[in-house]
């Protein structure tokens, strides 16, 4: 009788399972977006330098932190636990707020960077078309981060 009330348990998948699931399937955009903004940012020469030193801390922090989830998705590390389920929910908000807090000022010095960059054949005129495919990126990369938030969520009240 227990048997037939209990309410199934979600899983949280493991090897090759982790590209057939929702939230999990967005591990790879995330990588592949969050380097994207590291190359680009790390490409560039702008001032004022302390919005670029934060969004380079926030890609490579990201990136890092995402490449060592993915792995420990991949091998099965997380054994189905539940701790697993508040800690991706927790990681995915943090990295959401952190890209969020990291694209505005971005994208403000981008602005700013748009009125002195009147010669198109100068170095600051490419480093402005770099910084706005940064700014695209790294926005599309907070998309990420935001939904795989709130897939999570999803998950974990449903785990």
């Amino acid at each position: 009788m227990a048997a037939a009330t209990a309410q199934a348990m979600g899983n949280l998948p493991s090897g090759i399972g982790i590209c057939t699931t929702a939230p999990d399937m967005l591990f790879v955009p995330e990588l592949v977006f969050g380097g994207l903004v590291w190359i680009l940012v790390a490409s560039t020469d702008v001032k004022p330098v302390i919005p670029q030193g934060w969004v380079m801390f926030v890609s490579v922090f990201c990136f890092v932190m995402t490449a060592i989830w993915l792995v420990i998705f991949i091998c099965g590390v997380h054994k189905n636990k539940t701790s697993w389920v508040i800690a991706d929910f927790i990681y995915h908000l943090i990295a959401a707020f952190f890209y969020f807090g990291a694209s505005v000022p971005l994208a403000v010095v981008t602005i700013d960077m748009k009125n002195t960059t009147a010669v198109p054949e100068s170095d600051m005129f490419r480093y402005y078309q770099i910084d706005i495919a940064a700014v695209v990126f790294s926005y599309i990369t907070t998309l990420l981060y935001f939904v795989h938030f709130i897939l999570s969520a999803i998950r974990w009240k449903s785990f």
